[in-house]
C-alpha cells in the first residue's frame, strides 16, 4: 500500500488510495476502537513534510495518543473520511462539516459528526464526534444529588414555562436535556425537538434536524412547532434574540420549553438573555429554572484509595464550600453558626461515627493507570422563585441574583462538587479544574 500512496499528489491518485482496502480497514479500525474505548472524539492531525499523522482520542474529557500513521497515508486518510461524510474532497481551503452513518461503511450502527479545519501547509485536520446511541440516561442516574433531583423533578413537572440547561461545549447539556425528555415522554404528550445535529434519538419524540443551508434555522422550526399542537418543545440551542423570543412566547401560551445556553453559571444566563433584548417582565413570567453543569473526572471505582483525612483537610474543604455562601443572609447574620450548620450536615450525610473518609486516585489496568474512569456531572440549579422573578424585572446584576438563589437553597457548581468529593465520587483537583470562575 505504501508504494501506491508514495507521491500520490494528484486527485486521481489520492482517490484511488482512499479506496484501497488496507486504508479502508485502517479507518474502520480507528472508529471501532474509539467507540470500544468509550472515546467521545477522534482527532486526526496531519503534520507537514515527512512527519507522521497523529491520531488522538478524547476520553473522559482528556486527549490521549492512539496511533501515528506514516506521512504517505496522510492525504488518502483525510480524503477517505471526507468521502464517508459526503464532503467536497476538492475543497481544502474552507472548513466543512458533515455526518458519517458508519453502518454504511463498517460493522457498527453509530453516527459521527465530522468537522474539517484547514491547517498550515495545505493540510486539513479532521475531528470526529461519536454521537450518543442507545437509550437516554434515566434522570435519577445523571449524578444529580438528592437535593437537586427533587427540585429538578418539581420544576419540569410544570405544564408550561421555560427551562434552560447551560454550560460550555462538552459539558453534557444535550445528554441532560434528553434525560429530561425521556422523563416527560409519555403517550399522552407531544414532544417536538429542534437540534443541530440530532445526537440522541428517542422513540415517541418528533425530532427535526436544523439545516441552515436549506433555510431551516431554529426560529423557523420553532414557529412550525407552534402550529403543530405541541406539549413540550426542546431547542438544541437558543443562539439569538428571535429564537429566545419565540421560546418565551411558546412558554407563555401553555407549552413547556426546554433549551440550552452557552453560559458559565445559572445567574449569568439571566443577564445574557436580558442583554439579548428580552422583555424582562415576559421573561420573568416564563422562567421555571436554569440548570448549570460541568463534567468532572470520576475516580476509578476499581482502584480509588480510601483514606482518613486530617482535620485540617476537612476544615479547608469547609472554608472553600462556605466561601460560596459569604453574602447570604444566614452568613451575614451569624457566620460561625452558618459554618457549623454546614459541618453538621456533612457529619450526618458523609461521616461514620464522626469520622470522614475521602478517596484519592491511584491507577490500575481498568483506568489505564490514570486513577479516573468516566465523568460525573456537577450541577447548579436556580429555580425561578418569586424573588428571582422580581429581580429579573428589576434587571438585577448576576451577583445579586446569585445571593438570592443561594438564599433560596441553590448550591453552586463548586459546592456540588465538594459534596461529591465527600461522597468519594471525585476529588478536589477535578472539581477545581472545571469550576474556574
Amino acid at each position: 500500500m505504501d508504494a501506491a500512496l508514495d507521491g500520490a499528489d494528484s486527485s486521481a491518485d489520492v482517490l484511488s488510495a482512499a479506496a484501497d482496502n488496507e486504508l479502508v480497514r485502517l479507518v474502520n479500525r480507528i472508529i471501532v476502537e474509539a467507540h470500544q474505548k468509550g472515546a467521545s472524539d477522534i482527532h486526526i492531525e496531519p503534520r507537514p513534510g515527512k512527519e507522521k499523522t497523529v491520531v488522538r482520542f478524547r476520553r473522559d474529557g482528556a486527549l490521549s495518543p492512539y496511533i501515528e500513521i506514516p506521512a504517505s497515508y496522510r492525504s488518502a486518510l483525510v480524503t477517505r473520511l471526507k468521502i464517508m461524510a459526503d464532503l467536497d474532497i476538492s475543497d481544502k481551503r474552507r472548513p466543512q462539516d458533515g455526518k458519517i452513518r458508519f453502518r454504511r461503511w463498517g460493522p457498527l450502527d453509530i453516527e459521527l459528526r465530522v468537522a474539517t479545519v484547514p491547517t498550515a501547509g495545505g493540510l486539513e485536520d479532521v475531528v470526529l464526534r461519536i454521537l450518543s446511541a442507545g437509550e437516554p440516561i434515566p434522570i435519577d442516574q445523571l449524578g444529580v444529588t438528592p437535593h437537586n433531583l427533587e427540585r429538578l423533578r418539581s420544576l419540569i413537572a410544570k405544564p408550561y414555562g421555560l427551562f434552560f440547561v447551560c454550560g460550555p461545549t462538552g459539558s453534557g447539556k444535550t445528554t441532560t436535556l434528553h434525560s429530561i425528555l425521556n422523563h416527560l415522554n409519555r403517550p399522552e404528550t407531544k414532544i417536538w425537538t429542534a437540534e443541530d445535529p440530532v445526537e440522541i434519538t428517542q422513540k415517541g419524540l418528533r425530532q427535526v434536524q436544523v439545516n441552515k443551508k436549506a433555510g431551516l434555522d431554529f426560529a423557523t422550526v420553532m414557529r412550525a412547532f407552534l402550529r403543530a399542537d405541541p406539549d413540550v418543545i426542546m431547542v438544541g440551542e437558543m443562539r439569538d434574540r428571535e429564537t429566545v423570543a419565540i421560546g418565551i412566547e411558546a412558554s407563555l401560551t401553555g407549552h413547556l420549553v426546554l433549551a440550552t445556553l452557552h453560559t458559565n453559571s445559572a445567574p449569568e444566563s439571566i443577564n445574557r438573555l436580558l442583554d439579548m433584548g428580552m422583555d424582562p417582565f415576559n421573561f420573568a413570567d416564563a422562567l421555571l429554572g436554569i440548570l448549570a453543569q460541568r463534567l468532572a473526572r470520576r475516580l476509578c471505582p476499581a482502584c480509588r484509595e480510601p483514606y482518613e483525612p486530617q482535620a485540617g483537610e476537612i476544615e479547608s474543604l469547609l472554608d472553600e464550600y462556605c466561601a460560596e455562601l459569604a453574602n447570604t443572609s444566614a452568613w451575614q447574620a451569624d457566620p460561625r453558626a452558618a459554618v457549623d450548620r454546614v459541618h453538621q450536615e456533612w457529619l450526618a450525610q458523609h461521616a461514620r461515627n464522626g469520622v470522614f473518609t475521602l478517596h484519592r486516585a491511584r491507577g490500575c489496568e481498568v483506568c489505564a493507570g490514570s486513577g479516573y474512569k468516566g465523568r460525573v456531572g456537577l450541577h447548579e440549579l436556580l429555580a425561578g422563585s418569586d424573588r428571582i422573578k422580581q429581580q429579573i424585572q428589576e434587571r438585577a446584576r448576576a451577583a445579586e441574583l446569585l445571593v438570592t438563589a443561594l438564599n433560596d437553597g441553590m448550591r453552586t457548581l463548586k459546592m456540588d462538587g465538594i459534596e461529591k468529593v465527600l461522597a468519594g465520587i471525585t476529588d478536589l483537583k477535578q472539581v477545581r479544574a472545571v469550576c474556574v470562575k
